[in-house]
């Protein structure tokens, strides 16, 4: 076994990260014992911030006590992950739009007590900015909208610390369907940058997520 970022593992070529609730499986992840303690394994084909892992991301700024905004953050997989990196005196407020994935996410939070569940639509920050009561280290956003970098754009103005991380998923078939997925996705970079952004690193996505690039990146 092998910590390849913080609180991040590699055990026999598999991601996983160690299970802050033992002996829950709430999306029937395979769990494995190493040392006497437990891990969750974290698959890649499931969840776009493990498939950016599993592609080479060089950089992963989620770690013990990170405070995030995740923007999309649906039934909880990938938030429960991270709900294991940044343990007990770290944050995630969590902001949904569906009404049956939001439902979902309640049982998850009720389990792992890190994460705030927020009804509200990630485009309009403002209805939700009471409910953000710090400044955040990340903002995370995995929406499918075609103004999805305006809208993680507006997000990190409203909330993100100076000097912290964005992470983002570009879903091209969301943003336009007229021209290549690579072409999709560097223009979308290009407004990141042009926002305010220094890019870290970025990453297409398959054959984890067909079509789908993912960003990091660090505001100036």
């Amino acid at each position: 076994m092998k910590e390849i970022f913080s609180g991040v593992y590699n055990i026999n070529q598999k991601i996983a990260t160690l299970n802050s609730v033992p002996g829950t499986k709430p999306f029937n992840e395979i769990l494995v014992t190493v040392d006497d303690k437990e891990y969750r394994l974290w698959d890649p084909n499931r969840s776009k911030a493990s498939a950016a892992i599993a592609k080479g991301l060089k950089e992963f700024p989620i770690r013990d006590g990170s405070v995030i905004l995740y923007l999309g953050i649906a039934h909880g997989f990938t938030a429960s992950y991270f709900s294991d990196i940044i343990g007990p005196n770290g944050v995630i407020y969590g902001v949904e739009f569906s009404d049956r994935c939001f439902n979902e996410l309640l049982v998850i939070a009720g389990k792992r007590r890190n994460i705030i569940p927020i009804l509200a639509d990630a485009r309009k920050p403002e209805d939700f900015k009471d409910k953000v009561i710090e400044k955040v280290d990340i903002v995370y956003v995995d929406i499918a909208q075609p103004d999805a970098t305006e809208v993680a754009i507006r997000n990190c103005k409203e909330f993100l610390k100076p000097n912290g991380y964005l992470m983002f998923t570009i879903k091209t078939q969301s943003v336009d369907v007229t021209q290549s997925v690579k072409m999709t996705v560097k223009l979308e970079i290009e407004k990141i940058s042009q926002a305010g952004f220094d890019i870290i690193d970025w990453k297409m996505l398959d054959p984890f997520e067909e079509m789908h690039g993912f960003v990091l990146a660090r505001m100036k």
